[in-house]
């Protein structure tokens, strides 16, 4: 006798995994918060070019939130919030929660660095009557994109007496900007033979500076001498004084809406600023003591590696955590460091690449990320063959689908370009190294590391939210 065996009519919305476009989701309230999210956003933004900037902004802003130096505490416990700034670029930030400090933090980690042109030690020259200053381009940039565009400088000069000069010209409206050169077509034939990477060489990526004489006529470069007689008279420094600074040249350009309905917004330093932003900002909204410790880290040194005192390749965050061990327990114990971090649970907060139409070649398009469809996890970094990649268990990822989607997080997942295509890497690995639970997750872009990227509104206030049910959950 057979057995007939009953076909079950299911709903394709169980079997099948659908990605939505998120404006087609959210209600006429919410974006209305996505909306003034974003007007916040690029007001910070329009001040934060730099590294430092960034720093110096959120420290305002935290201090402001009521958070204070570590150093003003002699004892923490839970709700106490405190910051540890690393040489005014790379800034922790802690919020104490309700659970014993070994069972781990929940930690949204950013770089706040993000690719441009430094200038040189000693930069300052004269070529045919026209000043220059000579750079070393910063990250992975594409050479030919900075020429001819409206250019800026900022940073610190710091003389030998100690005394710090702040440097920001060519944002005011009123302040002059600067720029790189390129040939007219009329005369760049065999230029444009060469493939793009070798067009513009990097040593010829300098900064026009000036072009009127000195009337002094003992100058041998009159040029040069009225520069460096403006930069006397204006910031009281003398050329020796390049020596000791650090300048970053940075497109001279405001953050702008994109589009007549005004769904995108085109910046500098999207990458990662997008991601240190909304998670700055994630952080500062726990108005209540959080379960867990709370965590944020805006790093620097990401675009060249992470190396230096300020990278997370450095150990400043391990020495912070130790201090706030130091300060919580009343002791330094290393095995209470060791608990506290293997328990701590990571979202490496940095941004993707999202499908472009205009070059849809070098994506696979069941996995890539798509603008306005909400922040991006990407399970695991790498190139190729997942070389240098931190690749996040199912289980914690299973844990990042709870805590989205029971907070109606817009989400989906994504990876760098096709397998044999690209790829790159993040900070994720340097905390994956404690035994810590990571994963990437961060918003979409387009024209990535361009001197303007794209992101979506909608992406980036997802990414709040993303980061901010993060720090609030409670766990399983």
């Amino acid at each position: 006798m057979k057995t007939k065996i009953r076909k079950e009519n299911l709903n394709k919305k169980d079997i099948y995994y659908q990605r939505k476009n998120g404006w087609s989701v959210i209600d006429e309230k919410e974006k209305v918060k996505v909306e003034n999210f974003s007007k916040d956003y690029m007001e910070f933004m329009s001040v934060s070019k730099t590294e430092r900037e960034f720093h110096d902004n959120s420290i305002k802003f935290l201090e402001e939130k009521g958070f204070r130096k570590l150093s003003d505490y002699n004892n923490i416990k839970a709700g106490d919030r405190v910051y540890v700034s690393n040489y005014g670029k790379t800034l922790f930030a802690f919020i104490i929660g309700k659970k014993d400090l070994k069972e781990g933090m929940h930690i949204v980690g950013a770089h706040i660095d993000s690719p441009r042109i430094d200038i040189k030690q000693n930069p300052l020259y004269e070529n045919s009557e026209i000043a220059y200053l000579d750079t070393h381009y910063y990250g992975g940039i594409k050479k030919y994109q900075w020429l001819t565009i409206p250019l800026a400088i900022h940073g610190v000069i710091v003389k030998k007496n100690g005394e710090k000069v702040n440097v920001n010209i060519g944002e005011s409206e009123s302040d002059p900007v600067f720029c790189i050169t390129d040939l007219l077509p009329h005369l760049a034939q065999s230029q444009m033979k060469k493939s793009l990477s070798e067009a513009v060489e990097g040593e010829n990526l300098d900064l026009i500076i000036g072009s009127v004489p000195s009337k002094d006529r003992d100058a041998k470069e009159k040029v040069k001498h009225n520069i460096l007689n403006i930069l006397k008279q204006k910031y009281s420094i003398t050329e020796e004084d390049f020596l000791s600074a650090e300048l970053e040249v940075v497109p001279a350009l405001k953050p702008r809406e994109v589009g007549l309905d005004r769904s995108l917004i085109l910046a500098y330093g999207h990458d990662d600023k997008v991601c240190g932003y909304t998670a700055l900002k994630a952080f500062s909204d726990i108005n209540n003591i959080p379960e867990y410790t709370s965590c944020l880290i805006l790093a620097d040194k990401e675009e060249i590696g992470s190396y230096g005192a300020t990278g997370m390749g450095s150990n400043s965050f391990e020495n912070a955590c130790s201090e706030i061990v130091n300060l919580y327990y009343g002791d330094y114990n290393e095995i209470n460091l060791k608990r506290t971090l293997k328990n701590s649970w990571m979202l490496s907060a940095d941004v993707n690449a999202v499908f472009d139409p205009l070059f849809p070649s070098v994506s696979e398009k069941k996995n890539t990320a798509f603008i306005n469809y909400g922040i991006c996890v990407t399970k695991y970094t790498g190139a190729r063959g997942k070389s240098g990649a931190s690749d996040a268990n199912a289980e914690f990822v299973a844990e990042i689908r709870r805590i989205f989607d029971s907070n109606k997080v817009i989400w989906q997942t994504g990876e760098l370009g096709k397998v044999d295509e690209g790829g790159g890497g993040t900070i994720a690995h340097y905390l994956a190294r404690y035994g810590m639970q990571v994963i990437d997750c961060g918003v979409g872009l387009m024209s990535m590391h361009a001197p303007m990227e794209l992101a979506s509104k909608l992406d980036i206030y997802m990414a709040y939210k993303a980061y901010f049910y993060f720090y609030m959950d409670k766990r399983k």
